[in-house]
């Protein structure tokens, strides 16, 4: 080594020093404290949302911690939180909630993972009381469950009717492999769920011990994060939660973990209901630890690791003729205790296993061999700091979650949680550290690991066609004894537009000052919206909309049009190819994508404010040079074709196709995809179709919502969307008379192995569109939904999730829609609909209860606040508005039309819409059902 190479050497070893053991600093802002019987706190003041505050009870109790007669309880008592409190009984606390506007499910929220139970629950703080209340809610939750008898036998039916969602191929296959999978640990044998002989037959003593155990503050922190005064918090926690008790001869908290064997391990599983088949290798490590600097800097190589080997898999993937596979992804991956892994999965085609497994190795292969470029390691160093930059920016409208689930990995995992001030000057600092050399031999430390586990699982009949375990190795064995070329990472000098357009002008301008809106058309007939907003600092978002879609071509041509916009978006744009394009924009936040629907083409978007005259460039390409490439074409059509090969093995895929089908009046367009209608799709056909579609700009509206200067955009509005191509055309979309079909009608599908139905209640006609009777049928199907969740779940609990959706539609005619779904035991099925048109009667007799009525309004009156400060709300609200011809002034009206949502006019409304005279029933029943 010459004495540059050792001065070099010396200064890396200082770098590396400098960024060591020293501990990650916790962000200042954060409040943080323990009490004396080791109950922890976690307190910010953030202001995103403004008047909101999240709550978290963060337990260090889950499904690793159950004795073999509580296998299923440590979820099930997640449940019976919420099923009676010493300041709540029974279901007293989700009725008080949702009177504060708090819905039950959407907001107010648990969940039972392995090694954790997390209660959620966000609360407004305009009134002054409800923080005090939803800690008072906190401390029941803690150590004040009432954990009543009857509420318990009531609740196993809903925890029973939750298990049996989740049940299926899916649940049946890694049940066999995550004994392999997790080394045949405790955790193996601790799925949350349960098993059905304890969720049956558990006494409450049971549950109760569970819970003496378990719940105690030395397991527990309380996150509280939103705007709020720390000070006060603070000392009601403190006030709050210094009695709660650790039980007397506590038992120990084992740490449980996975432990590295050693060994490799190769398993096969199959099922009839496998749609296709996947090949896993996963190489298991003892997961990293993040609490000092140089843990830090490990996390950096890490994600830029990933980052590096997803850019290489897209880069050869896009390159190679007919794959012989539709899938392949590689990362490093966290599993579970205390363990992550470098992951391979490929899933290959029809008959060509050896050829898929080779060919994505191939990748993995080539960059064990001979590592990544200089360039590749600079493009992702770039990403990886521009997204830092974003989120530095961003520091004063960061979403209160955010911090909470940073915390929360704080408490649990004792992660660094120094802020994003710290973590961008950090990376900054430190990131040129991080060499080639590094992130080679960071893929090769896990390519060391002796416990390599190799999954194959697959459909029940290609089981006599499935390799061994010597087999597959051999396939990898070909590969990495192969002569292999590197990767060739060819540099692209080309920017995204050599010349700019030859730019339009402004020819009229008007304002909506009610709502800070302006309104332009520029000289080709564009029209633009712009409302400049403040809800985030770096971020802009647009959309645009043009009459016509798909509806202006026959059935003949109906399938090139559909699927034209999303060829046209894998292939590229000018001269250069999806790579190419992605290095171009490397380090640029933003993304802009073209569509067509039915009724429209599209533009959505959205940028950072430096990379807006960048987006705008995608824009203006998206209508001019939209880019062929046949190798992609043929991969595309081929790997949708190989997904249809076994789709309907799958119940669900059966039932979804059945309900779309149905649903739209039995039309061609409906109708599920085949291998001979993806054979008619001509690229040249699309791409034809796809250009007459974005020829005339006249006919689109764009609009704009985000951080920006009217001043300042209007000229770069001008260079490129006013020098788009016109032809002013003013096209209007068809109406094919494509409507859900009239009448009561039942079509059930058999299909399935397991003992599970699931239900769509389709009701369904024609109304007058308006911003009022628009409210009233939110209003019907949302206290629909808070009758059925009562009646089917909390009284009879035969279902777990049940839900009511509304949908509505101005063109090509006024139509609504309400689909009540819910999964159930199949024996079930005809007296939970019995229930849910019963509750629809009562409705259209009675009218909805004050009580209901006050919920959806509270929750009403709580989600238009938020939506008023969220760009992607005015987004969505102000395309719809324009694109229907409606008044942009209608959301002025939320608060006189919610005051016209009485008993009286949802009585009216319920007698229109739940007339019960247009019921589609929907059921996806179990196979063997179908003799009956």
């Amino acid at each position: 080594m010459n004495t540059k190479q050792l001065l070099v050497s010396a200064l890396a070893v200082l770098l590396y020093c400098n960024a060591g053991a020293q501990t990650i600093p916790l962000d200042k802002a954060v409040r943080t404290g323990k009490l004396a019987n080791g109950f922890t706190y976690y307190i910010r003041k953030n202001n995103e949302p403004q008047k909101r505050v999240q709550l978290y009870l963060v337990n260090k109790v889950g499904s690793v911690l159950e004795d073999d007669d509580q296998q299923g309880l440590a979820h099930f008592m997640e449940h019976m939180n919420f099923n009676g409190t010493k300041h709540y009984p029974k279901n007293d606390l989700v009725d008080y909630l949702q009177k504060a506007g708090v819905r039950f499910g959407a907001d107010l929220n648990a969940y039972t993972s392995f090694d954790e139970t997390v209660y959620e629950l966000p609360l407004p703080t305009d009134d002054a009381t409800m923080t005090a209340s939803g800690l008072n809610i906190m401390r029941d939750w803690a150590q004040e469950a009432l954990l009543d008898s009857v509420e318990i036998e009531k609740e196993r039916g809903v925890v029973l009717e939750e298990e049996r969602l989740g049940k299926g191929a899916s649940d049946r296959m890694a049940r066999k492999f995550y004994p392999v999978m997790l080394n045949h640990s405790r955790y193996a044998e601790r799925l949350p769920i349960g098993i059905d002989k304890v969720l049956i037959n558990f006494k409450p003593a049971i549950i109760k011990r569970f819970y003496h155990d378990w719940y105690r503050p030395d397991l527990q922190a309380l996150i509280v994060v939103g705007d709020v005064n720390v000070d006060e918090v603070e000392k009601l926690i403190r006030e709050q939660f210094a009695d709660l008790k650790n039980p007397s001869n506590e038992r120990s908290r084992t740490k449980y973990s996975v432990p590295l064997t050693g060994h490799a391990q190769f398993l096969t599983v199959t099922d009839k209901e496998k749609p296709s088949t996947e090949i896993e290798i996963l190489y298991k490590h003892k997961a990293p630890v993040l609490k000092t600097e140089a843990d830090y800097l490990e996390s950096i190589k890490r994600s830029l690791f990933n980052q590096l080997l997803a850019a290489r898999r897209y880069a050869e993937i896009s390159q190679k003729a007919k794959p012989a596979f539709t899938n392949m992804n590689a990362n490093i991956q966290g599993i579970l205790g205390g363990l992550d892994a470098f992951t391979f999965d490929v899933t290959p085609k029809s008959g060509q296993l050896q050829q898929a497994v080779e060919q994505s190795w191939l990748i993995v292969e080539k960059v064990k061999r001979y590592g990544f470029t200089r360039a590749e390691l600079d493009r992702a160093k770039q990403n990886y700091l521009r997204s830092l930059e974003n989120g530095l920016k961003e520091k004063d409208k960061t979403p209160s979650d955010s911090y909470v689930k940073e915390y929360q990995r704080l408490f649990l995992q004792q992660e660094a949680s120094p802020g994003i001030v710290w973590e961008n000057d950090f990376a900054k600092k430190h990131i040129d550290q991080i060499k080639l050399a590094d992130v080679t031999a960071l893929m090769n430390d896990y390519f060391k690991s002796a416990d390599v586990d190799i999954l194959v699982l697959a459909p029940e009949k290609d089981k006599s066609t499935l390799p061994d375990s010597a087999t597959l190795s051999s396939w990898i064995n070909n590969v990495n004894k192969s002569d292999i070329k590197p990767f060739k990472d060819d540099e692209v000098s080309q920017t995204l537009l050599a010349i700019k357009p030859k730019p339009g002008k402004v020819i009229a301008k008007s304002a909506v000052p009610q709502i800070n809106v302006t309104e332009l058309t520029l000289s080709n007939g564009v029209k633009v919206i712009l409302k400049p907003t403040d809800f985030k600092n770096d971020e802009i978002r647009f959309t645009a909309f043009s009459p016509g879609g798909t509806s202006l071509y026959n059935d003949a041509d109906y399938d090139n049009a559909a699927n034209a916009a999303a060829l046209m978006s894998r292939f590229g744009l000018g001269n250069l190819n999806p790579v190419q394009l992605s290095k171009v924009l490397n380090g640029k936040q933003l993304n802009v994508a073209a569509s067509i629907a039915a009724r429209s083409e599209n533009i959505n978007g959205f940028t950072s404010i430096a990379d807006l005259e960048t987006a705008l460039q995608l824009v203006y390409m998206q209508f001019t040079k939209p880019r062929k490439d046949s190798t992609l074409f043929n991969n595309i059509i081929n790997n949708a074709k190989e997904s249809l090969t076994n789709r309907y093995a799958d119940p669900n895929n059966v039932f979804a196709d059945t309900v779309n089908y149905v649903m739209g009046n039995y039309s061609f367009r409906s109708s599920p995809t085949s291998a001979e209608r993806l054979d008619k799709i001509s690229m040249q056909k699309a791409y034809n179709i796809y250009k007459e579609r974005f020829a005339d700009a006249a006919g689109f509206t764009f609009v704009f919502v985000g951080n920006f200067n009217i001043e300042t955009v209007t000229p770069l509005l001008e260079q490129y969307l006013g020098s788009l191509p016109s032809l002013r055309k003013n096209e209007k979309p068809r109406d094919l008379g494509i409507h859900i079909p009239a009448g009561l009608l039942t079509k059930k599908v058999y299909k399935g192995a397991e003992n599970k139905a699931i239900v769509r209640l389709l009701i369904s006609g024609d109304y007058q569109y308006s911003a009022q009777n628009n409210l009233l049928l939110k209003a019907l199907g949302d206290i629909l939904q808070i009758k059925v969740l009562q009646h089917l779940r909390e009284e009879e609990s035969e279902v777990y999730s049940p839900s009511v959706q509304t949908l509505y539609n101005k063109y090509p005619k006024n139509r609504y829609a309400f689909t009540v779904s819910f999964g159930c035991a199949p024996k079930n099925a005809d007296h939970l609909i019995a229930m849910v048109k019963k509750e629809m009667e009562t409705l259209i007799s009675n009218g909805a209860e004050a009580d209901d009525i006050q919920k959806f309004k509270a929750a009403y009156e709580k989600n238009v606040e938020l939506a008023l400060n969220d760009n992607g709300f005015w987004l969505s609200y102000l395309s719809s508005q324009y694109e229907n011809d409606e008044n942009v002034l209608q959301v002025l009206d939320a608060k006189p039309n919610l005051a016209k949502v009485t008993p009286e006019t949802l009585k009216q409304a319920a007698q229109v819409y739940l007339s019960g005279n247009n019921i589609i029933r929907f059921e996806l029943l179990p196979e063997n059902m179908s003799t009956n």
